[in-house]
């Protein structure tokens, strides 16, 4: 008997009883689809999460100056320009000054983080968008005259001005713990929330505001010396690079070398550890679900020894006809692996609609790859193998004789 010819049998002992096969693969089913689902959607969130750190991070170096180094060593505006001439793999170098204070105005009063930095701190800073949707990012000229000026991203100027649309020119008032200035808004960048989703209350989120470092000083009397800097580079390929070859211009800039007073840090490693405790959370998940599987082949193994126990008569019928006990065995080893691929394809459809959906809900991409899909179809039909083998060598053994007379 030819395969062709088991297959046949196979699908008519399955379609005998489609109710049945339908519980049978329940199990299957379940766990295809959970782990699928699963899947899909972790290794959606990992790229989304993994994909922010990146836009955020990728090429940006933090630079800072250990406590231990003096006067001497501190980070000056001519430092910053030399960091950025001797290297045009720079593209960017800023202060990384952040104050946690309020910004008002005659009648709102909102808290607000404000960033000083020089005029590069547009493409540096991690928080604000660089975009510029009205009026003009601050100026070298603004920096060096301690202008009191600046830039307020878009869904901060909606909470201090709710029924303005455009914000360039109007007087804010910031505010620390010590002092408060009044400074004019130049320019509004884009919405930050855009990052977010929505997944913000525009209500409960800070008001961002960028200002001249030189200014910041007036409303801080912590901003004295640079120890925080912030660079940006061409490539993630420049970032060690640059690194090494900025801290040692540094320390020969202000004669410290081999005292290791400023260092280099980038976003990389963070990224890779992120990505990394993300893939093997999602794994897990994802193996736990797999144990509906296992569940699922116990129910086909116990389905097939009933049919098996069913057509007694029936494969002693065939072996008495000349069916040889491989015959047996590929059949009933067919229709367990045919059960199960069955139910890997139902899984499979209904783990890709539910990831869809519940992406779709959580504002993500739901990352469903070929490698995943063919993994998970071999191992249903592995269950089925595995599961199936047990019942169908014991129908393949059994005496024609003997099966003739079961009642």
């Amino acid at each position: 008997m030819t395969v062709i010819e088991s297959f046949k049998m196979a699908i008519e002992a399955i379609t005998a009883n489609k109710m049945r096969s339908f519980l049978t693969m329940l199990g299957i089913i379940i766990g295809i689809a959970a782990v699928i689902a699963i899947l899909a959607i972790g290794n959606g969130a990992t790229t989304k999460i993994t994909g922010t750190f990146n836009d955020l991070g990728a090429t940006t170096i933090s630079l800072s100056v250990s406590n231990k180094a003096g006067n001497d060593a501190q980070l000056t505006a001519a430092d910053l320009q030399a960091i950025k001439q001797a290297d045009d793999r720079v593209t960017a170098v800023s202060p990384n000054y952040t104050l946690s204070g309020f910004a008002a105005t005659n009648t709102q009063d909102q808290q607000a983080i404000i960033f000083g930095g020089t005029p590069d701190l547009q493409y540096t800073s991690t928080m604000m968008d660089s975009t510029i949707t009205a009026g003009r990012y601050f100026t070298q000229a603004d920096y060096a005259e301690s202008a009191p000026v600046a830039v307020i991203s878009a869904d901060g100027a909606a909470q201090l001005f709710p029924n303005q649309r455009n914000v360039v020119g109007q007087t804010i008032t910031l505010r620390s713990r010590t002092t408060s200035i009044s400074v004019r808004l130049i320019g509004e960048t884009q919405s930050t929330l855009d990052k977010y989703q929505g997944a913000v209350r525009r209500s409960s989120f800070p008001v961002y505001v960028a200002i001249p470092y030189s200014t910041m000083k007036l409303l801080s009397i912590n901003a004295g010396g640079i120890t925080d800097v912030t660079m940006k580079v061409r490539s993630r390929n420049d970032i060690t690079s640059v690194s090494q070859s900025t801290v040692r211009l540094l320390e020969t800039r202000h004669d410290v070398v081999g005292e290791q007073l400023y260092t280099a840090r980038n976003f990389l490693s963070a990224l890779d550890q992120v990505d990394s405790v993300l893939g093997l959370f999602v794994n897990f998940i994802a193996a736990v679900a797999a144990i509906a599987l296992i569940v699922g082949g116990i129910g086909v193994m116990n389905i097939m020894l009933v049919s098996v126990t069913e057509r007694t008569r029936e494969i002693g019928t065939r072996k008495a006809l000349g069916a040889t006990t491989r015959d047996i065995l590929i059949q009933f080893l067919l229709e367990a692996v045919i059960l199960s691929l069955i139910g890997g394809l139902i899984g499979l459809t209904l783990g890709i609609a539910v990831a869809e959906i519940v992406a779709n809900v959580l504002g993500i991409t739901a990352r469903i790859t070929w490698q995943a899909i063919l993994l998970v179809l071999l191992f249903a039909s592995a269950v089925g193998v595995f599961f199936g083998l047990y019942p169908a060598r014991k129908a393949a053994k059994l005496n024609p004789i003997e099966a003739l007379r079961y009642e």
